[in-house]
C-alpha cells in the first residue's frame, strides 16, 4: 500500500504554489509595484520553513512511494528555503523594477523545489523529475541579464545539463533494467546479484546527472563561466541551493548500490580530483566572481568525501548536512559583499573596502574565513565532522588531500582578504546597496551562529 499524505508534502506545496502566485501576480502588476511579488515569495519560504520545522520532530517514512520524509529531507528543505531567502535579500537591489523581476523570483522558488525533490526522493523516475526541475530554471537563470557573457554561459550550461541529464536518464533505464523496480529498496535487492559491468554503468550514469548540478569533476565546467555571466542573485543561486539536493541525493543513491564494485574508491578519487582542481584553478583568478566560481567546485570535492563513505559509518550524512549549513550561509555572505558592491568585478576593485565599508569587510573576512575552514566559523565545524566521518570510513588518504587543499585554498582567500584591507581609490560603480548590505550582516550572523553552536547543529542534524 502506498501511503498517501498530503501533509508531508507541505514545504514542497508552499513553494509550488509560491511559484504559482508569485508569476500570476507579477503578471499583473506594474513595474514600480513588482516589490510585492517580491513579498509573496518570502511569505511561501516562510511557510515552508515552518512547516519543514514542524515536521523534524516527525518519525521517518516514504509517502506516495517516492518521497522520503526524515531528518536529511527535513535539514535540506530547511537549508535550501534559508538560502534561497538570503538570495532574495542579496538580490532586492539589484532586481527591484527590473522587467522580469516576478519571473525571476518565481524560478527560484521552482529551483528550490527542484533541489528539495532531489535530496529527498528514493525513487529514480522522481529523481529524474527533480534533476529536470532543479535544472531548467537555472539555464533560464543564468541568460536572464541578456548580455554576452550571461548568454554563453547559458549556452554552456544547457548544453552540459542536456548532456549530464541524458547520462542520468540512460543510467536510470539500465538501472530500471537489471534491478526491475525504480525504487530504492528494489534497487538495493535487485542489484545485489547482478553483473558489476552493467550496474557500473548505470550508477555511473546517475551519479554524472547528480555531480553536474553539484558542480563537481568531470562536468563542472560550467560553474565558474555561469558565475562570472550571471546577475549576482543567480549565480550565488546556482553556487548553493542545487548542491544541496544534488549532494543529499548522491548519498541516498550510494547507500544502495551493491558492494560488488568500490564505490567508496570511485567517489573518493572524484572527491580528490574536484577540491583539487578547484583549487589550483582558483589560484590563477583575479576576477571574483569567477574565483568564487571555482570555490565552489572545490568546496564541492570536501562535501563529495562523506558520501565516498555512506555506509562505512553513521556519522557520513550528518556531516554532510553540517558541511551543506555552513557552506550555504558562508558563500551567500560572499555573495551578498559583491551585490552590495555591484561595480567590484576584480581583485583590484576590492582595495579600499575595509576602510569605506567596515561592515562589509567584516562580512567578507567572515565569509572567507569560514569557507578555508577556520574556527570558530560554519566551515570549520563542517570540515571537522567531514574529515571525521572520512577518516573513520576508511579513506586516511582522503582526508590527507583534502587537508593540503586546505592549505592552497588559503591562498586565494587571503590575496582577496589583502586586497579588500589595502587602501586603495574611490569605489568603482553606484553606492552600497542596502538590502545587500543587510543580507550580509544577517549572512555573518549565520556563519558565526552555526560555527559556535556546532552542539545544536550537531544534535539537529543527528535527528
Amino acid at each position: 500500500m502506498i501511503r498517501e499524505e498530503p501533509l508531508a508534502l507541505l514545504p514542497e506545496l508552499c513553494l509550488f504554489g509560491g511559484a504559482v502566485v508569485t508569476l500570476l501576480a507579477g503578471s499583473f502588476l506594474p513595474r514600480q509595484r513588482q516589490w510585492i511579488a517580491r513579498l509573496l515569495a518570502v511569505a511561501a519560504l516562510l511557510l515552508a520553513a515552518t512547516a519543514a520545522a514542524l515536521a523534524l520532530d516527525d518519525p521517518a517514512r516514504t509517502v506516495f512511494g517516492a518521497f522520503v520524509v526524515d531528518t536529511p529531507t527535513g535539514i535540506a528543505r530547511l537549508v535550501v528555503v534559508a538560502a534561497t531567502m538570503l538570495v532574495i535579500g542579496l538580490g532586492a537591489d539589484d532586481l527591484a523594477g527590473r522587467a522580469r523581476e516576478s519571473e525571476t523570483y518565481a524560478l527560484l522558488l521552482l529551483g528550490a523545489l527542484g533541489a528539495v525533490v532531489l535530496a529527498a526522493t528514493d525513487d529514480l523516475l522522481v529523481l529524474t523529475v527533480g534533476f529536470l526541475l532543479a535544472g531548467i530554471p537555472l539555464y533560464a537563470l543564468v541568460g536572464m541579464p541578456r548580455t554576452a557573457g550571461a548568454a554563453e554561459a547559458a549556452l554552456k550550461t544547457y548544453l552540459l545539463g542536456a548532456l549530464a541529464g541524458i547520462a542520468l536518464m540512460l543510467g536510470t533505464t539500465v538501472l530500471y533494467g537489471i534491478a526491475g523496480s525504480t525504487a530504492y529498496p528494489g534497487l538495493a535487492a535487485g542489484l545485489a546479484g547482478a553483473p558489476a559491468a552493467a550496474v557500473a554503468v548505470g550508477a555511473v550514469g546517475v551519479l554524472a546527472g547528480l555531480l553536474f548540478e553539484a558542480g563537481g569533476v568531470p562536468l563542472h565546467f560550467w560553474v565558474p563561466d555561469a558565475t562570472e555571466g550571471a546577475g549576482t542573485p543567480a549565480a550565488a543561486f546556482l553556487t548553493t541551493v542545487p548542491k544541496v539536493g544534488a549532494l543529499v541525493a548522491a548519498a541516498r543513491l550510494v547507500e544502495v548500490l551493491p558492494g560488488s564494485l568500490p564505490w567508496p574508491l570511485l567517489v573518493g578519487v572524484l572527491a580528490a580530483a574536484t577540491m583539487t582542481l578547484g583549487n589550483l584553478a582558483a589560484l590563477a583568478q583575479s576576477d571574483v566572481r569567477r574565483l568564487l566560481g571555482w570555490s565552489t567546485v572545490s568546496q564541492v570535492g570536501y562535501l563529495l568525501m562523506p558520501v565516498a563513505v555512506v555506509g562505512a559509518g553513521a556519522g557520513a550524512v550528518p556531516a554532510l548536512l553540517t558541511y551543506l549549513a555552513g557552506y550555504a550561509v558562508s558563500n551567500l555572505t560572499a555573495f551578498a559583499v559583491l551585490a552590495a558592491r555591484p561595480g567590484v568585478r576584480s581583485l583590484a576593485d576590492s582595495a579600499g573596502l575595509a576602510r569605506r565599508h567596515p561592515a562589509l569587510a567584516t562580512a567578507l573576512v567572515v565569509s572567507l574565513l569560514s569557507l578555508v575552514g577556520t574556527p570558530p566559523t560554519a566551515v570549520f565545524l563542517g570540515k571537522l565532522t567531514v574529515f571525521t566521518a572520512a577518516w573513520d570510513g576508511g579513506l586516511a588518504w582522503l582526508v590527507v588531500v583534502a587537508a593540503l587543499n586546505t592549505v592552497v585554498s588559503l591562498a586565494y582567500y587571503l590575496r582577496w582578504l589583502v586586497a579588500a584591507f589595502r587602501p586603495g581609490a574611490p569605489d568603482p560603480g553606484p553606492g552600497t546597496a542596502p538590502w545587500a548590505r543587510a543580507a550580509a550582516v544577517c549572512g555573518t550572523v549565520g556563519v558565526l551562529a552555526v560555527g559556535l553552536g556546532a552542539g545544536a547543529v550537531t544534535a539537529l542534524v543527528a535527528g
